[in-house]
């Protein structure tokens, strides 16, 4: 089973180049665009890493 990792990021090229390099190292990516949605995936996936942006819409890092 292929470590979990979710990503947390607004920017969608940061997020989208950080998701393409962990999958291409072997990572199991999972993406999520604000801390709302963020927040609800890693409840629902349980990830063993979040990377986490701090500057997010509706809910911000700290927050999340």
């Amino acid at each position: 089973m292929k470590p979990r990792i979710l990503v947390i990021d607004d920017d969608p090229a940061i997020a989208e180049l950080v998701c393409l390099n962990l999958e291409l190292a072997g990572y199991d990516v999972t993406q999520a665009a604000d801390g709302i949605q963020g927040q609800a995936l890693a409840l629902q996936m349980l990830p063993d890493l979040i990377l986490l942006d701090l500057m997010l819409p509706r809910v911000d890092g700290f927050t999340v």
